[in-house]
Formats: structure tokens, sequence, C-alpha cells
């Protein structure tokens, strides 16, 4: 059909309408709406309705042809389909997105769902049909309306009617179905009583169908209505089990409860639509603005994406936030056990950086010596975990999900900002002290065996070349040390993930009761060592994990900077310090030179803890669809409290009230 424009509207309507198949019709204006964008399409609206208006014979005749398209077109599958995930999994939906987009499919104009798909499928028509208003739609309905042949609209009405009543059957036994699906019974086993929501629901819809089919009398609603209102309670109960630490969710079961909460408003549109005859027009449209919507996104994969990741995102940062709480010091007796926590951990950190120096004095190539420190790390930083001592950077990726936390739960309340400041205080102040420890410790141990080998062999721990490399790695004036701390940073952002994911996949897999019964450890273990193991297993592999996969990336990073010629590598506060400890005394370093490279590595571990904090703050925000609401207001009550008292930021100051215990 040719194109239209403002100029020749009315000859190509007036010349085409009778001889040109509708949908080709319905598919020009669209496309003249969309040429006009965000800025013209409104107007070209109008322009159509206008047209109409003032000539009533193509008026009359478009109103024909529409109600005797509609009389005939199958309207029930984009009634069930459109806006509504698939009862694929999410990974079939995936791949039919994406083969839909290198392959599109024949598109049957006997299908309204397919007309829809056909009708809009340019990813930027949501942007314009923004711009249409609910009053220019009712003009377009109304007028279309006045012109109708009586005999075809009462065809149309019967043909919707029919397919909406099939429609809220269908929805409602598919709601009910998802009662048994194994994953949502896992995460609420009360599904399976017999007085589930869901099938209630279905019954009393069952009984809402049958009235209309056989009587146009108003259907009581009121038993429905709680109904759908427990329904409502129980997604919203499934998706807080879904997300909270200890459930396990997937990415199967955040579609599953997307799918659901979409077949459930789809059904309660359809049900006011049948029900309020008083407001049938405006929700009609409504439908139809939803219908249009969703074809829009039908094929869109950042859609599916988003929508079905986001619950595995929240339970991931809900595991984060439920780890966090460990890493933030309230009292004296929590400070001082962070402090021992983390000196235990410098102490093996020293040992690691040792080893780490060992092993690259063996000659190795740059693959087996990046694989084999990165099996220190990995191997090391889980022994910091098995023996309870703590890595100071990785305090920010679980802390930044409890301060989060926090931001959602205290949304809107007048006193958020000075919440949120004394936990950046509790936050900042827990860091200090595991920085402190870890750094203290590893400097003095490692400078306490660089003195002893000296003086037992005689000679430095460490030659001239080594030492002289160790200093340099930690100058921030003249190398990219910062840089190289920024990635290790991101690293540490990682690591939070990756411990939330593995976390979440035990709860998921629910390991506490999976593996007494593994085949293998069953054959090496008795009963009660093996449900110890399994135990202890499923409450730390995501930290184990986490670790593991965190000295990996630590140890592999400057491999792949010398693979593809590009500045990647690592600087770590805790590493650094004890290559400080052991350079200084082997190079016999002045005071001068060891303050500066103390400086250097307090330099390190500050962008660690900021690098990573921060993105990892950013994520747990997003994932809860959630932000702070002034960062000013927040800054502001933080400098108060640190200016009243200062001292707070190093120390957990115990302030006596006696008023407030009186």
């Amino acid at each position: 059909m040719q194109k239209l424009t403002n100029q020749n509207l009315h000859i190509i309507l007036s010349e085409r309408l009778n001889d040109t198949d509708f949908v080709l019709i319905l598919n020009a204006l669209i496309k003249f709406l969309r040429r006009g964008g965000k800025k013209q399409a409104s107007e070209r609206f109008d322009l159509i309705l206008s047209t109409l208006k003032q000539d009533d014979a193509l008026c009359r005749q478009f109103s024909l042809r529409f109600y005797a398209w509609l009389s005939k077109v199958h309207i029930y599958p984009a009634l069930i389909k459109l806006g509504i995930f698939s009862r694929h999994s999410f990974t079939r939906e995936m791949g039919i997105r994406i083969y839909e987009r290198f392959s599109p499919s024949y598109k049957d104009f006997s299908n309204l769902r397919e007309v829809f798909l056909y009708l809009f499928h340019s990813k930027n028509d949501d942007k314009w049909l923004q711009t249409l208003s609910l009053r220019q739609w009712l003009s377009m309905y109304e007028l279309l309306l006045g012109k109708a042949d009586p005999a075809l609209l009462q065809t149309a009405n019967r043909q919707l009617a029919d397919a909406r009543l099939r429609a809220v059957e269908m929805l409602s036994i598919w709601i009910a179905s998802e009662a048994i699906e194994p994953d949502l019974i896992r995460i609420a086993p009360r599904l399976l009583e017999a007085d589930s929501a869901f099938v209630a629901l279905q019954r009393e819809i069952a009984k809402l169908v049958e009235h209309y089919r056989h009587s146009e009398e108003t259907y009581d609603t009121a038993h429905l209505e709680v109904m759908f209102d427990q329904c409502d309670k129980q997604i919203e109960y499934l998706r807080r089990r879904g997300t909270g630490a200890g459930s396990g969710s997937s990415v199967k079961v955040a579609h599953l409860l997307e799918r659901l909460q979409q077949t459930l408003d789809r059904l309660k549109l359809l049900t006011n639509i049948q029900i309020e005859t008083g407001s049938r027009t405006r929700l009609t449209i409504n439908l139809m603005n939803v219908m249009i919507y969703a074809a829009v996104e039908q094929y869109s994969t950042s859609h599916l994406r988003k929508s079905s990741i986001r619950m595995l995102a929240r339970s991931i940062t809900e595991n984060k936030s439920h780890h966090g709480e460990h890493y933030i010091t309230r009292n004296r007796s929590e400070y001082f056990k962070m402090f021992y926590s983390a000196a235990g951990g410098g102490v093996i950190i020293a040992l690691m950086a040792l080893n780490k120096i060992h092993i690259a004095s063996l000659g190795f190539g740059e693959f087996t010596t990046s694989f084999l420190a990165g099996l220190n790390y990995g191997l090391g930083f889980m022994l910091i975990h098995m023996l309870h001592c703590t890595v100071a950077t990785k305090q920010p990726a679980m802390t930044a999900a409890s301060f989060a936390e926090q931001v959602d739960s205290n949304e809107g309340s007048k006193a958020v900002d000075n919440k949120l400041a004394k936990l950046l205080i509790d936050v900042c102040r827990s860091q200090s002290v595991a920085v402190f420890g870890n750094v203290s410790i590893a400097v003095l141990l490692a400078a306490g065996i660089a003195w002893g080998y000296a003086y037992t062999h005689g000679q430095p721990l460490l030659n001239k070349a080594v030492t002289a490399y160790q200093l340099k790695s930690i100058e921030i004036f003249t190398q990219p040390t910062l840089w190289y701390a920024a990635i290790a940073g991101v690293w540490l952002f990682c690591s939070g993930i990756i411990a939330g994911f593995f976390d979440n996949r035990s709860d998921y897999l629910n390991l506490r009761q999976r593996l007494p019964f593994n085949p293998f450890l069953r054959k090496i273990m008795r009963p009660q060592p093996r449900r110890r193991l399994a135990a202890y297993i499923h409450k730390h592999y995501g930290s184990l994990m986490g670790n593991f996969i965190f000295g990996m990336l630590l140890g592999m990073t400057g491999y792949f900077g010398h693979l593809f010629g590009l500045p990647l590598d690592i600087r770590h506060v805790a590493f650094s310090s004890a290559n400080l400890g052991y350079a200084a005394i082997s190079g016999h370093a002045d005071i001068f030179t060891f303050m500066l490279g103390l400086a250097s590595v307090l330099a390190i571990g500050l962008v660690n803890l900021v690098v990573s904090f921060s993105l990892a703050l950013a994520v747990a925000l997003r994932s809860r669809g959630t932000r702070l609401g002034s960062m000013r207001n927040l800054l502001k009550s933080f400098w108060s409290q640190v200016k009243a008292n200062p001292l707070i930021l190093l120390y957990p100051v115990q302030v006596n009230n006696k008023e407030n215990t009186k």
C-alpha cells in the first residue's frame, strides 16, 4: 500500500479502503503514526480522527471494514498469550526470542495475536504510543461505534464476549496448575493443601463463566474479590520466600513467579471487563494498550532477562546481606573480635605472600606461574575462612548489601539519613579495624620472617632485584598501582556476587539434605560425619567458592594482561603490606622509604574498598528497586555525627544516656 502522508491521507484511504486487506490498512496507519515519532504521533492521530469525521461515507466504510474484520479474527489467542510469558522455560523462551530476531515467523492475519505482532514490531513503538491519550482512543471508538452496522456490531460483540469467557476460564486453569509446580512447592509447601488460593480462585472463576454463558444478569463478585486478594498475597509470599536468604531462588523460579503474576493480572482485567459494564469501554482500551505494549516487547530479550532475573539478583544480594551483618561491628566486643579475626587473617596472608614470591622464583612459564599463584590465593582465602579469620577487603561487597537492605526498609522514613549515616559509620569503623588487623600483623610478621632469615642465614630473604620490584610495585606516583588496585576492587565486588550466587545455589539444591545421600560419601563416611559435612558445606558453600574464585581471579589477571598486551594486574592491600615488610627488611630500607611505602599500601586499600563497596552498593540497590534519597543529606548527617565525635570512625565509643535508661 502507498505511503501515507498528511497530504494524501484522505485520498489513499478513500481509494484503497474497499480493495485492500484491512490489516494492511491498519499497518499503513500505524506506519503513518510511527513516522511522526514522539513529537507528532498525537497530532497525526488527531488528523486521522478529523479525516474520518469530515467524510461521513469514509467513516462509515472504515467502521464497516473494522467490525467485519473484528467479527472474523480469532481474538482468544491474543487474550491468553500477549503480555504473558509462554509455558516454556526461561532458556527455551530466550532461544525462541533470539531465533525470531534473525528469522521472523509468518504472521497469520486471522489471528489477533499475530496481527498485533505484525503491526507493533519496532522497539521504539512504545515511545510514540505513550503520547496517545485515553481521550483520543475513546474518540476513535465512539466515532466507529456511531457508524457501525448493527448486525456486524452484534456479531463482533458476541465474538468478543465468547473469547473473553474462554480466556478467563483458561487463565484460571493455568493459575491453578501453577500450584503443583515443584519449584514453587519447594518454596511454599502449603501449596499442596487442598484449599490453595489458586485452586479456590479457579473454582470461583468456573462459576462465573458458567453464569455468564447462560445469563446476562450481574454476578456477585464479593467472594471472587477475596480470592483475588488471597492470590496476590500468595504470590507476594512466594516472592519474599524466593528472595529471602535461606530459600534459594533460580532463574526458573523467578520466571515462574513473573508468569504467574502476569496471568493473574490479565485474569483480573478480563474479569473486570466482563463484570463492570459501565466501565467496559475504558477497561477494553486499557487491555488493548496492554496488548500493544506486550507486542512491542514480545521478542525483546532484554525485557525477558530483566523481568526474570530481577528476583534472582534480589535473592543473591539477600544472601550477601545476611553474611554482611557479620562484618559490621557495633560494640567493643564485636570490634575486638573483628580485630583478632583480621589479625589471624594477617598471619596467613603474610605466609601466602611469601609463597607467592617463592612461586615467582621457580622459573615456570607465565601461565603456570599465574595458575599456581591463583591456587595459592584461592586455597589461602579458603583456609582463612575455615579458621574463622577475616580478609579486610572481603567486607565491602557483603556490607554494601546490608546497607542497601536498610535503605530499602527505611525508605520514606524521617530519620532515614541519620540511620544510614550511623550504619555507614559502623561500616567504615569495621573496615578500618579489619584493615588495621590485616596490615599491621602482615607487615610485622613479614618483617619478622625476613629478619629471622637474614639472622640465621647471613643473607637477605629477597635478592636486590626482587626487593626493588616489590618496592616499585607499590609506588603510586610513578606506576599504575592505583589502577591495579581498582581492578582488585572489581574482583572483590565479583567475589561477593559469586558468594551470594553459590549461597543461593546451596539453598536451592538443599545441600544439607542432599549430600548425606551422595553415593560416594556414603561409601567413605559414616552417617553422623556425613551429616556434619553436609551441614558445613551447605552453610559455607558460597564463602568457600567465592574465596577460591576470587583467589584465581587475582592470580590470573596478570597473565591475561601479558597475553593481550593490556595494563592488567592487581594490587591488594593485605598482600602489598606483607610484600612491603619482606622488601623493607631485605633491602635495609630507611624509615622514610618504609613510611612512604606504608602510605602507598593504605592508598591501595582505600581504592580496593571504595571500588568494591560502590559497585556492590549500586547492584544491591538496583536489585531491590530502590535508591538513596539524597546523597547530600546522607553525607551531611554523616559529617555531623563524625564532627561531634571523630573517634567513632575508629573505635566504638559507648555513649551513656542516663535519661534514656530511666
